[in-house]
């Protein structure tokens, strides 16, 4: 009896080293033709284009704040302005819709890496700082950084120098904010440049730093800020757009701003929010 289980017990470890070498067998060995085994189906590694991720979901999120005359809401909601129907015209000249996404201007690196938003469009300076981090357009428009005072004590600042002592209002982030910095200004940092004027309209601060652009928009007779005035120029300065580095997007800019330059929306759309000077020419 024990020889007969003897003699069973090796017939069955004979049995399982045969299995299992076959299916060894099926894994490693080549087939007799020569061709490589099938295996399951791969594919070609992704091609790491902006243009085709927004093509694909059919949006472009453009990350804004609020600047008349670049991005500001009409009385029906919309968002409307120079760069606002621009950005809507490029979606367009895509084949995808503009979403506007109000953002931190100070996180806009960070929004963007994220894919919170596509683009920052919101007359944005090209500083060193801003190029570094960002794939960036051909310039579109001059700036510059103006100072904002209350009407009746502009006098009294004819220029930089005479401003030491003053507390200003600046975007944080933003190239007033640096404008601030570069000439030893004391300086309260705000959301948006919007805060910043209407921190010295309730006289929470003595003056602000702005784009020039938004400063002829919002301050002055015929505005809701009558009583504040832009003096001196600080700086000169240019916008540009910002996508994420490397993105193929910026190069379809360039392109849709030579051909919007060259039929002429461009300046019509200039014209619409009294930009036209300040537009710079494209090719």
């Amino acid at each position: 009896m024990k020889k007969f289980l003897a003699l069973l017990l090796a017939l069955t470890m004979v049995f399982a080293l045969a299995a299992c070498g076959g299916e060894a067998g099926t894994e490693t060995d080549p087939p007799a033709d020569g061709t490589e085994p099938a295996g399951e189906e791969t594919t070609p590694a992704e091609t790491d284009s902006d243009l085709a991720y927004v093509q694909e979901k059919g949006t472009l999120v453009v990350g804004i704040t609020e600047f008349d005359p670049m991005d500001y809401r009409d009385e029906n909601g919309e968002w409307i302005g120079f760069d606002a129907d621009m950005a809507k015209a490029f979606a367009e000249s895509l084949g995808v819709t503009a979403e506007f996404q109000l953002i931190e201007w100070d996180n806009k690196v960070f929004e963007l890496d994220g894919k919170t938003i596509d683009v920052v469009w919101n007359g944005m300076t090209l500083t060193d700082e801003v190029l570094s981090a960002m794939e960036c357009s051909n310039a579109y428009c001059n700036n510059a950084q103006v100072v904002i005072l209350p009407s009746d004590a502009a006098e009294q600042y004819p220029d930089a120098a005479s401003m030491s002592e003053l507390n200003f209002a600046v975007e944080s982030g933003s190239a007033g904010e640096d404008m601030a910095i570069e000439n030893g200004f004391a300086y309260t940092p705000v959301t948006d440049q919007a805060t910043a004027v209407l921190e010295v309209s309730s006289g929470t601060c003595d003056a602000a730093i702005i784009d020039s652009l938004m400063a002829a928009a919002m301050v002055g007779e015929g505005t809701s800020y009558a009583d504040l005035t832009y003096t001196i120029s600080l700086n000169s300065e240019e916008y540009g757009v910002g996508f994420r580095k490397g993105s193929d997007l910026c190069e379809a800019l360039n392109e849709f701003f030579a051909a919007a330059y060259a039929d002429g929306t461009m300046q019509e759309i200039a014209e619409t929010y009294g930009v036209t000077a300040a537009l710079i020419a494209q090719e």
